[in-house]
């Protein structure tokens, strides 16, 4: 047989993990990677060695795999060798080769999911030791075997889906791996459903692990969750296989009307109160508990025009609260027959049947009870001038009793009164004055004064109402303005200073003071023909002079008046001093030195002045005939612009003499 024929059956038995005619054990394929050369030339290698296959989890070893020869060298004058991973490098020990013969061998068991091929080396040595030939490459192929179960991602899978979902929806996906080769059909996986129950509501798609609805009938108020247990299977179906499950839920739609649990309701309230509960509603709908599809709200339909009632949905029971929102009058209606409606939050699927109980009818019975009195205007509001006497009519601050179907009497007394101004008739509610009413009260608040006014009924037990009288206390121009300053001074020359600066105060309040009118007294006519007055603003003016005028003080009399009404007027003594002014419109000092002489008492007459207080102090109570026996009068300057006036005077009392001195600033 010759070569080519030899190789090309070893590479078949080598692919089908046999040798030639006998046992794999005793025979492996023989390959010749090194050949004789052809024609005399340079060596070279004549070919290359296919890559050897051999089975993961091959469990007889060792197992011959492959024999390397040279047909350059006699037998047994070659040492063979192999280099690579699984022999020298990691993990070693997994081939071997026999050095005299060349067969490979594979010592371990292979996992081709760890290592699917080896590269190694091969290697043809004298018996010196000296490389003969190239070294030339030697791969080894793990063949797959299916020893790897497919594995699910999850070991459950959840989706949700609407109930009421057409066929052919989507809900979720079922994904699994499985590690053997991909190309072959140890990892080719196929999904299906084992176990779902009755009916068929689900599908899977073998190839995907889509997983959808088939059919009609998904009803979240009869099933609301599924359980699928499912399957997939390498080898297209047919082989291994792992499970898992698939939890899908079905999520709730609007397809169930909420209704009442009866067709009548019936509640009692007492009268006269409000924001209190009346009663509760109880409804039923299958939706999801919680959702907006199962939350229920309530109308009033008919029964309540003036809105007295008001109904809230409580969250936890999804009960309608029936409460007073605006108090019930037993008097003017003893019962209500309210219609209500319940619907959900969500609007109702169009398909969904309506409740048979979708509305209600809601008796409610109103209990009389002894209610407060009322004040018809409260509070009330009225108005006293300041000053009023007792016995000054205020207001009657009567009330009523609501309870027109029993008999009672009502007494009126005063709860808040802190100036005590006021008296309340009891069996009226006359209301009059029992003192002065005084704006300078502590009490009063804007002008306002506040008093509390009682009303009780002879129930058993008795009713009380509160009523608040408010007395605007209302202010009189009883009081004229009065000027300020009274004095001044003015430059003599009209045409220096700012003139004189004039104000005016009222003890009245607002608007019976400001703006103020000033005046020049018309009773004094000639008072025009040197002064003039000015508005300024409301409160103040300005005095000027016409012409010059002598220096010294002028005695003016003005006229002031206020707004009130009526106005109150006054006339006033303005004392002006005309003096010699500076450039400035001050009164130089020298002016103001002779203003002083000039004004008021000359220096004679506070001498005689003097002498008379000396006289009295010395005369005491011995009578007209006694009297000082002498006076002396000295004058001294000992500073500039002052002026010491000393008087002595001796007495008739024995031993008594009297002093006197008066310094007077001059400039």
């Amino acid at each position: 047989m010759d070569i080519a024929l030899l190789l090309a059956l070893g590479l078949l038995a080598q692919s089908l993990g046999l040798s030639l005619g006998v046992s794999a054990q005793k025979r492996p394929s023989i390959l010749f990677p090194w050949q004789r050369a052809a024609a005399p030339g340079r060596v070279r290698r004549a070919w290359v060695i296919p890559p050897i296959s051999v089975s993961e989890n091959h469990k007889r070893l060792p197992y011959p795999l492959v024999q390397i020869k040279s047909d350059k060298q006699p037998l047994g004058s070659v040492i063979y060798s192999i280099q690579g991973p699984g022999v020298d490098e990691e993990p070693q020990g997994v081939f071997s080769i026999d050095k005299f013969t060349g067969k490979v061998f594979l010592n371990a068991m292979l996992d081709r999911e760890k290592t699917d091929r080896f590269r190694l080396r091969a290697f043809a040595l004298d018996l010196g030791g000296a490389t003969l030939e190239e070294p030339t490459d030697l791969e080894i192929v793990v063949v797959d075997q299916n020893d790897n179960r497919p594995v699910f991602r999850q070991e459950a899978f959840t989706g949700r889906v609407l109930e009421g979902a057409v066929p052919g929806t989507y809900v979720t996906r079922a994904e699994a791996t499985d590690a053997d080769d991909p190309e072959t059909d140890n990892a080719a996986l196929r999904y299906s459903i084992l176990e779902q129950g009755s009916p068929q509501l689900f599908s899977i798609d073998e190839h995907t692990g889509d997983i959808r609805t088939v059919q009609v009938g998904l009803d979240r108020e009869v099933v609301a969750v599924y359980n699928l247990t499912l399957q997939a299977a390498d080898m297209s179906g047919d082989g291994l296989t792992a499970t898992a499950s698939a939890i899908i839920t079905l999520e709730d739609i609007n397809d169930n009307a909420p209704g009442f649990t009866g067709d009548e309701f019936f509640m009692e309230v007492t009268e006269a109160v409000s924001g209190v509960d009346v009663g509760r509603l109880e409804v039923e709908d299958r939706d999801l508990p919680g959702s907006p599809n199962w939350a229920a709200r309530f109308t009033i339909l008919e029964g309540d025009p003036d809105g007295h009632f008001a109904i809230r949905t409580d969250p936890k029971t999804n009960e309608g609260v029936l409460s007073v929102v605006k108090p019930l009058d037993y008097e003017r209606c003893e019962q209500y027959d309210l219609t209500v409606e319940v619907q959900n939050e969500a609007p109702l699927q169009a398909a969904a049947p309506r409740a048979e109980r979708g509305q209600a009818r809601v008796r409610v019975q109103v209990q009389d009870v002894n209610e407060a009195p009322v004040f018809q205007e409260n509070p009330l509001r009225t108005s006293l001038p300041e000053g009023a006497l007792p016995g000054t009519p205020v207001a009657s601050f009567s009330a009523q009793d609501p309870d027109t179907q029993q008999l009672q009497r009502l007494s009126y007394s005063k709860d808040y009164d802190p100036e005590d101004w006021l008296q309340v008739d009891r069996a009226t509610g006359w209301v009059q004055t029992q003192r002065v009413l005084s704006p300078a009260s502590p009490f009063l608040k804007d002008g306002w004064y506040r008093a509390i006014i009682l009303a009780f009924d002879n129930a058993s037990p008795p009713r009380t109402a509160t009523g608040t009288l408010s007395i605007e206390i209302l202010e009189v121009n009883d009081h004229a303005p009065e000027l300020s300053p009274p004095s001044g001074s003015v430059c003599s020359k009209p045409d220096q200073g700012s003139g004189l600066l004039l104000g005016a105060t009222d003890e009245d309040l607002p608007p019976h003071g400001a703006p103020f009118h000033f005046q020049l007294s018309p009773r004094v006519p000639e008072l025009t023909q040197n002064w003039s007055i000015s508005q300024i603003n409301v409160s103040h003016a300005r005095l000027r002079l016409r012409h010059q005028v002598q220096e010294g003080l002028h005695r003016l009399i003005l006229l002031l008046r206020d707004s009130g009404q009526p106005p109150q007027q006054r006339e006033q003594p303005l004392n002006v001093t005309v003096c010699r002014c500076g450039q400035d419109g001050a009164c130089l000092p020298g002016a103001a030195a002779r203003r002083a002489g000039r004004a008021g008492v000359s220096l004679g007459a506070l001498v005689i002045m003097l002498a008379s207080v000396i006289l009295l102090l010395c005369t005491g109570d011995r009578g007209e005939g006694d009297g000082f026996q002498n006076v002396r009068e000295e004058k001294a300057q000992p500073t500039p612009g002052c002026l010491d006036l000393h008087l002595h005077a001796v007495c008739p009392v024995p031993g008594v003499r009297v002093g006197l001195t008066v310094r007077a600033r001059i400039g």
